[in-house]
Formats: C-alpha cells, structure tokens, sequence
C-alpha cells in the first residue's frame, strides 16, 4: 500500500462540478457531500478517506466552478479552463511547519509559491480558514502544495461519506527530475512514490462502495 505518510487531500476537478461528482458517484458507488463555496469562484464536495480500516482525517476534494458565481467566466484555480473532463489534478500534504518546508524547499532551488490565507463558507454557514502554498505559474501540479488548517476544524473529519483509499502513487517518464523537486521539500515518504511511467498522471486506486478496487 502506498500512501503518502502527509497527505491531507486529493484533488479532483472539472469545468463543471455537478458533472464531477456525478462522475465520481458513476464509478465508486459514493456520491460526495457538498463542501462550500471559495471566493476563487470554485465550489467543492469532499468525501473523506479510510487507510487501513481507519477513517481520516485525509479525504478526496472534488471542485469546479461555484454555479452561482457572480463572474460568468472560469476561475483558473487547478487549470479548470483547460480542462475538458473530471481530472485528477494533484494533491495536498500537511507538514507539522509549513513555513519551514517552504524555507528549505527555497533554499534547495524550488519555489511552492507564496503562502496564502484562503476561506470558505460550509453548507453549516460555518466559516473554515486555512494557509496553503500557491506556486507560481506555470504550476507543477506533479508536485504537492502544502496546507495548514490551523485552528480550524479539518474538514475531512466532518460528516462525509466515506471511500477506502488503497494506494495512491505518480507515473512519470523522467521519475528523477521530479524526485529533485520532491526532495526539496524535505518530506521524506511524506508524498506520493514516484514510479516510472509512459504517461505523467497519477494513479489513485480505492476500493468501490460494493467492494470491488478500481483506479481513477
């Protein structure tokens, strides 16, 4: 089982969000609950994850446009305008100080972007603040970003639906110069592995709500 010891959530976005949460539904058996509204103009659902037979706090974000945004036009958060379909974009990590790997990741030649203090509203009307790294484009969404919830409550321990994660790795055909950016972290086995492959993606593998294993 491959997991990445640090790993707070998996992304997975698309133009439009009802249609990747019933994309996910379609292939898993679990339909995810709605999460909020971002002031980027996204909207998310989660559903949380199981490793091991134990549940969370790690859980699955499943975001695309907020259908009631004010502004008509795509936001850019993970590349939605470019994508076409529900697309497993990249993931997030947890390090116990996200201002230190951020330091040393510099000092090693790679930049995870500014940190930035970012919201959003919950169904409750509860409000979750949360810091994360944001990197400079072009992104390198191979590479994770880093998340700090603080004080708030982590959202993957709320009441969500529940799928089991069983590995969770990144294909590249140059697995070296992605292991150079990894390692700048400092994070050890705190990501994905990195394995050799013909395409660059990621391979999420879980098991369905009627128990079979699948892979998105």
């Amino acid at each position: 089982m491959s997991i990445p010891a640090l790993l707070d959530h998996i992304v997975i976005a698309g133009p439009d969000l009802a249609e990747v949460i019933r994309w996910f539904e379609e292939r898993t058996g679990v339909r995810a609950a709605p999460g909020g509204v971002h002031p980027t103009g996204t909207a998310n659902a989660l559903v949380a994850l199981s490793i091991g037979g134990r549940r969370g706090p790690q859980y699955i974000e499943l975001i695309g446009p907020d259908p009631d945004r004010p502004d008509p036009a795509l936001p850019q958060a993970f590349g939605i305008p470019r994508l076409t379909e529900p697309t497993l974009v990249t993931y997030a990590v947890h390090p116990a100080d996200l201002d230190a790997v951020l330091a040393r990741a510099r000092a090693e030649g790679y930049d995870p972007g500014d940190v930035q203090d970012l919201s959003r509203r919950a169904p409750s009307g509860e409000l979750l603040r949360w810091r994360l790294s944001r990197a400079p484009e072009p992104r390198r969404p191979e590479v994770p970003f880093l998340i700090d919830w603080g004080a708030t409550a982590h959202p993957g321990l709320g009441d969500l639906p529940v799928i089991e994660l069983l590995s969770f790795t990144r294909a590249e055909p140059d697995p070296e110069a992605l292991h150079l950016l990894t390692d700048a972290l400092g994070l050890g086995d705190g990501v994905a592995e990195i394995r050799e492959g013909t395409e660059a993606r990621y391979l999420l593998r879980l098991r369905a709500a009627e128990g079979s294993e699948l892979e998105l």
